[in-house]
C-alpha cells in the first residue's frame, strides 16, 4: 500500500510501498479517508523525541485519522467492518499517512454523525489534548479563569470552546486578524501577541494551557493565582512525565534538569506547572464525538490537501500559520483544496 515514510530522522518525508499492516487480535484496520497534519509529525522527523519516543525505521508518519473499518481481529467486540471512526492511534503505532492503518481498539472511537470525514481527522490529537488539559489535569470549574495561548491553532480552537462549555472565563492570546474569530469560538477577553504582552493585562488566573514555551511559559505562570496551574505542551518536560514514561534513571535525570528553572519558579510564586504529552483514548473521544453531535464542539479546518500533497502540508506548518488544522484527504492523489466541503471527501463512503 502507499505511504509516507522518513527513512533515518532529518531525512526527506517521502512516498513509498509499505506492506499492509499486520492485524492484532484487539486491533481494527481502518481504511483511512483522511489524516490530520500536526507539529508532532515534524518533531519526530527532525529526532527532536528520539530519546522518549524511540520508533525504528522506516517509519510511516501521521498521528490522526478518519476511516472505514475494513477487518478486526479475534477479540474485537466494539467495532465491525464499515464502522466509521476516528482514532489517534497510541504511540509506537502511529502510521496514519496511508491508505490503511491498525489500531488498538482501545484508542478508536465511532466518529461524530455530524460532520466530515476532514473535520473527524482534525480533532483527535488536538482534542485529546484540551481534554487531557482542562478535564483530566486542570479540572476546570465554573467561573474559574483560564488563559489558552494561541487561541486560532489546533489546540486552541477546541481549547476554548471545551474551556467555555465549562463555564469558564476564557482569554485568549492571538494576532488581531484572529480577534473576532476567536471571539466567535467563546474567548471572553482576546489579546493581540503582537501590539500586547499578555503579563501586564492579565491576572488571577486559574490555569493557562501553554503551547509556545520558553519565555511564554514564564510570564504565564506570573498571570496565575496562588495555587494555579500552567500546562505546557511544548515542554519543557518534567519528572512526573519521565516515570510515567517509563524513561531510565539517566534520562529522568536529564529531564527534571529540562525543567529545573521553571519548576524552581513556579514554586516561588506560589503555582504549578505540569508537561503534557497528550495519550490515546477512545473513551474520551466518545466523549467528545458526543460533545462535536450536541454542537457544543465544532473541527476548525484551514487546509485541506490531496494525499501526493503530505509533505507540503507538513513543510507548510514551519512557514505558514494554518487557522485551525490542515488534514489529508486520502483521495487518490487529488489536488489540494482550501475547503471542507468537496464532495470528494464528504462522508466515509468507500
Amino acid at each position: 500500500m502507499r505511504a509516507f515514510v522518513i527513512d533515518r530522522y532529518k531525512a526527506a518525508l517521502h512516498e513509498a510501498s509499505v506492506p499492509e499492516p499486520a492485524v492484532g487480535e484487539r486491533d481494527v484496520l481502518v481504511r483511512v479517508v483522511a489524516a490530520g497534519v500536526n507539529q508532532l509529525d515534524e518533531k519526530l522527523r527532525t529526532g527532536e523525541f528520539r530519546q522518549i519516543l524511540p520508533y525504528r525505521f522506516p517509519l510511516t508518519l501521521g498521528h490522526d485519522v478518519a476511516g472505514t473499518v475494513i477487518r478486526v481481529g479475534s477479540k474485537v467486540d466494539a467495532f465491525a467492518p464499515g464502522d466509521l471512526v476516528f482514532a489517534r492511534p497510541r504511540d509506537g503505532r502511529i502510521g496514519a499517512f496511508a491508505e490503511a492503518i491498525a489500531i488498538d481498539e482501545t484508542d478508536a472511537a465511532l466518529a461524530p454523525k455530524s460532520i466530515t470525514a476532514v473535520e473527524a481527522a482534525s480533532l483527535p490529537l488536538v482534542a485529546l489534548t484540551a481534554w487531557q488539559a482542562l478535564v483530566e489535569r486542570g479540572d476546570v470549574q465554573p467561573g474559574q479563569k483560564v488563559l489558552i495561548h494561541g487561541g486560532s491553532g489546533g489546540v486552541g480552537t477546541i481549547a476554548i470552546q471545551l474551556a467555555k462549555h465549562l463555564g469558564a472565563h476564557v482569554a485568549t492570546t492571538v494576532s488581531a486578524a484572529n480577534a473576532d474569530f476567536v471571539r466567535e469560538l467563546g474567548a471572553d477577553e482576546v489579546i493581540d501577541y503582537r501590539s500586547q504582552d499578555f503579563a501586564d493585562v492579565l491576572q488571577g488566573y486559574d490555569l493557562v494551557l501553554d503551547s509556545l514555551g520558553g519565555e511564554n511559559l514564564e510570564k504565564s505562570l506570573r498571570v496565575l493565582s496562588p495555587g494555579g496551574k500552567a500546562i505546557g505542551i511544548v515542554g519543557p518536560p518534567d519528572p512526573a512525565f519521565a516515570r510515567s514514561a517509563g524513561l531510565n534513571p539517566l534520562l529522568r535525570v536529564a529531564v527534571a534538569g529540562l525543567s529545573r528553572k521553571i519548576r524552581t519558579l513556579a514554586r516561588k510564586l506560589g503555582v504549578s506547572y505540569e508537561f503534557l504529552l497528550m495519550r490515546a483514548s477512545g473513551d474520551q473521544l466518545r466523549r467528545i464525538a458526543a460533545l462535536v453531535d450536541q454542537g457544543v464542539l465544532r473541527p476548525v479546518v484551514g487546509e485541506v490537501h490531496g494525499f501526493t500533497d503530505v509533505p507540503r502540508a507538513l513543510a507548510r506548518l514551519e512557514s505558514h500559520r494554518v487557522r485551525g488544522k490542515s488534514v489529508i484527504a486520502i483521495d487518490g492523489g487529488t489536488a489540494a483544496t482550501d475547503h471542507t466541503a468537496d464532495s470528494r471527501t464528504r462522508g466515509f463512503s468507500s
